[in-house]
């Protein structure tokens, strides 16, 4: 296995980054954009497009931008107000941007996704050519989710998620997501903290060093950076979380340095249809394997209905599910060629022994 050094190194040749670009650097505690901080941050990102890197940014703050002009001091849970704050503070943001990249002479265009429309596969790959061309063309793409339509259903999560499989769409060589820290912070024995610099896999060691604090603008916080991080890092780009507010701290990230929280790349490639059904797609129930069809599974063959143990969730046909080990463990995810209901009468006990794939080793991904 590589080191964090030959992994720093790695980052020194990085032709195609995504960033991500938090509420809190972007914005005051009002939620009016800090012009100040913004004109850095572009400033770095043209810096690093003049000299050959393509980027793409993933910018948050539009809801924070919308409430500040509504004078509203803390974020919403009503859906409305929040679809209306972003509506107005996209506006505003982009307005900022397009300034700012204007005086260093760089066009930018803005991007606006929703989770349907990656879990879709026919404007998925359109969205993957649309963000494509427009790096072709050396143009960056402002990327947001598009918080104006927005509904629980169809909403990424925050946008550490939503970075993170932009970076997968278009095949990034690192992801940066810029917080207001300088990376994951351990607990030391003298009631400080201090960086971790390298993290191989999230689990619950690491997870148990997080203590998230919420506020009234922002969504993610590390334990969102982290788990966002990890879906990068198993499609074998590297990740890096750390501080926006440090000058210069992309040209340091990319030029090797130890700055932030690294997270390792895994080497596992898969096809983009594999990528596009595991990651962009939401597990809409569960399905839990006997040994038997596990090791068959890991041999190469498809699901069949006589290795099900129990099945959790109502799913519809095509859905994507996760598939459990009898010990528990996550062995894969795949889409269902059965709906939950029809699913649970083909694993009865009445049933034939031999019938159609429940998930076809095409539509399974092994994690």
């Amino acid at each position: 296995m590589k080191t964090d050094h030959q992994y720093r190194k790695i980052l020194c040749n990085a032709k195609r980054i995504v960033v991500k670009a938090g509420s809190k650097v972007l914005v005051q505690r009002t939620g009016r954009p800090d012009r100040t901080r913004m004109q850095k941050l572009v400033a770095e990102l043209t810096q690093l497009h003049k000299t050959g890197v393509e980027t793409a940014l993933v910018s948050s703050g539009a809801v924070g931008a919308g409430l500040d002009a509504l004078q509203r001091r803390t974020r919403p849970s009503d859906i409305a107000d929040l679809q209306m704050a972003a509506s107005i503070g996209q506006h505003r943001l982009m307005g900022i941007y397009g300034d700012l990249f204007s005086k260093n002479k760089c066009t930018i265009g803005q991007v606006l996704l929703t989770h349907d429309v990656l879990k879709d596969r026919e404007r998925h790959l359109n969205a993957r050519n649309t963000l494509l061309h427009l790096i072709a063309n050396r143009i960056i793409p402002v990327i947001n989710e598009n918080d104006t339509i927005s509904t629980e259903e169809i909403k990424f999560g925050d946008n550490d998620v939503l970075a993170a499989l932009v970076a997968i769409l278009i095949d990034a060589d690192a992801l940066i997501l810029l917080s207001t820290t300088d990376g994951l912070r351990e607990p030391t024995a003298n009631g400080r903290s201090r960086r971790v610099s390298c993290i191989d896999e999230v689990d619950d060691s690491i997870l148990a060093m997080i203590e998230d604090k919420h506020d009234g603008l922002s969504t993610g916080g590390m334990t969102s950076k982290l788990q966002s991080a990890e879906l990068a890092a198993h499609n074998g780009i590297p990740v890096v979380i750390a501080n926006g507010r440090k000058d210069e701290v992309l040209a340091r990230i990319l030029s090797g340095r130890d700055e932030g929280t690294l997270l390792f790349p895994k080497d596992k490639q898969i096809s983009k249809r594999k990528r596009w059904i595991a990651f962009f797609n939401r597990v809409e129930g569960k399905i839990t394997i006997d040994k038997g069809a596990e090791k068959a599974l890991l041999t190469g063959n498809s699901l069949l209905p006589v290795g099900i143990l129990k099945q959790e969730g109502n799913f519809k046909l095509g859905a994507m599910v996760e598939i459990i080990s009898q010990d528990g463990h996550t062995v894969g995810r795949g889409l269902v060629e059965a709906d939950s209901q029809e699913l649970a009468s083909r694993n009865s006990s009445n049933a034939p022994a031999k019938e159609q794939p429940i998930i076809h080793y095409d539509n399974l991904v092994l994690l």
